[in-house]
């Protein structure tokens, strides 16, 4: 059930999507009305969390079973003895799937307010806890060990150190402050630690807070899809073009059983090095992390060596992943977006720089994967549309496993095209209530429907290379 407002959008933007969702080929599909209510619901679901968190094993170290078993104990810790389920997904055997209680209705709130930013507040929303950081206002006899009602300032209009605020607020659950107002606010070096420990969540998420970090790790299902479609084989030479932060990249070569070359590229030196930890964190040897622009990754000049470091030659990679920058439009939850029009039209002639370069360094019979996490037509569909026409060089292939939808009318693909894309939409299906109670009386194939449904906005396409370039 839809508990919070829809995600607010500049105007401008809303419509922009509006006419994206209901452009003529929908409309002539679904009619005016369906189209226009399924628009809607998309904007409600962004606003909320998808119904379940999924965590990818890192096999590379342990067995799915093992690390199922480590956090089946540690969830009842977190849980105060709360049995939730852990469930294997069937199709993607090193992902598990772990239910969110909610949305909980009768939790009482509290005389005493915290605020937090509105990335702080989607956090929370997905089990993290709250830390000081993300702290912007405080009631004014707020002390360490105080019981407190959190709430979201979702328009960024709440004034850093303010006693209280009046502005437009959601509530996101009650916790204990480990901080008064005084050491949060003392204008002091900004602390870091935790700020409030989130006891009763409106959304209840286990909190990942370095649980089992060499084991796991943290991705959203459809993110975890992609590395089975892309299908790394050892032994290959394999480029992620915009890695970070390295879960994809980690999962290619934990699928590659850590035999081959994985190289990562990305242009913000801090994310590299967040690759290099993780890869390390994670025992992983065939990565290789490069603080490089993807959109200049090829090598035109042939006489200079760069010893296996980008740019690259033609024709190098067998299999490469371009999981590109994107607007970020299908992420969950997310109450309110700043973008404007401007900003989000942006991404489209840099995906399609990063996608030129990408099937230039692609061998010829190679594989290449594009993916976004964002749900409109000019960066996903419209993408693909374009490639084809661009590339002749390049087929659309079906994709193993299917899970998401098929793609989104409108960029003039044809029926078949559109089947072998996979969407994943989330207004697919009504926001589930979930309690322990219907937790006990669900039946494993509903659960895993509703984990395959109810997740963020995303997009897959996979091509192959048929001739050289």
């Amino acid at each position: 059930m839809s508990i919070f407002p829809k995600i607010s959008l500049r105007p401008e933007v809303e419509n922009y999507l509006k006419e994206g969702f209901m452009n003529k080929e929908i409309v002539t599909a679904l009619g005016k009305q369906e189209a226009e209510r399924k628009f809607e619901t998309l904007l409600k679901h962004l606003s909320h969390p998808p119904s379940f968190t999924t965590v990818r094993v890192n096999t590379h170290l342990a067995s799915v079973q093992h690390v199922k078993n480590l956090l089946l104990d540690e969830l009842q810790k977190q849980f105060n003895g709360l049995s939730v389920p852990i469930l294997q997904h069937p199709d993607l055997q090193d992902v598990l799937l772990i239910p969110v209680i909610g949305p909980r209705k009768n939790i009482k709130k509290q005389q005493c307010e915290a605020i937090v930013g509105a990335q702080c507040g989607n956090a929370v929303l997905r089990g993290a806890h709250v830390y000081a950081p993300g702290i912007v206002s405080a009631s004014k006899f707020m002390k360490a060990g105080d019981v407190i009602s959190v709430y979201s300032d979702i328009k960024g209009k709440c004034k850093k150190g303010a006693r209280e605020f009046d502005g437009t607020k959601v509530f996101l659950g009650n916790g204990i402050s480990e901080l008064s107002r005084k050491e949060i606010f003392n204008g002091l070096p900004e602390l870091k630690g935790m700020g409030i420990r989130m006891t009763e969540p409106v959304y209840l998420s286990p909190s990942f807070d370095n649980v089992l970090p060499r084991y796991l790790f943290l991705q959203n299902l459809p993110s975890a899809l992609v590395t089975h479609v892309l299908n790394p084989q050892p032994g290959e030479k394999i480029l992620d073009l915009c890695a970070a932060p390295g879960g994809k990249t980690t999962h290619i070569a934990a699928l590659m059983h850590d035999q081959g070359e994985v190289i990562a590229l990305d242009k913000i030196f801090s994310k590299v090095e967040k690759i290099k930890q993780n890869a390390l964190l994670l025992g992983l040897n065939s990565i290789r992390a490069f603080c490089f622009d993807g959109t200049k990754a090829v090598k035109l000049d042939m006489v200079e060596d760069t010893e296996g470091e980008p740019p690259f030659l033609p024709e190098s990679f067998d299999r490469i992943l371009l999981d590109a920058p994107c607007s970020g439009m299908g992420q969950r939850p997310n109450m309110a977006c700043t973008w404007s029009l401007k900003e989000l039209a942006s991404y489209q002639p840099l995906q399609r720089k990063l996608f030129t370069a990408a099937v230039q360094l692609l061998k010829p019979e190679g594989v290449l994967v594009y993916s976004t996490c964002t749900i409109t037509l000019a960066e996903n569909e419209e993408q693909v549309a374009w490639a084809l026409t661009k590339f002749p060089c390049l087929q659309l292939q079906p994709q193993e496993p299917q899970i998401g939808g098929e793609g989104m009318r409108g960029a003039g693909l044809s029926c078949e095209q559109l089947k072998q894309l996979q969407r994943f939409d989330p207004s697919a299906v009504p926001l589930p209530d979930t309690d322990m109670d219907s937790l006990r009386e669900a039946r494993r194939e509903d659960m895993l429907h509703l984990a395959n449904k109810d997740s963020i906005g995303f997009f897959i396409a996979k091509f192959v290379k048929c001739k050289s370039t």
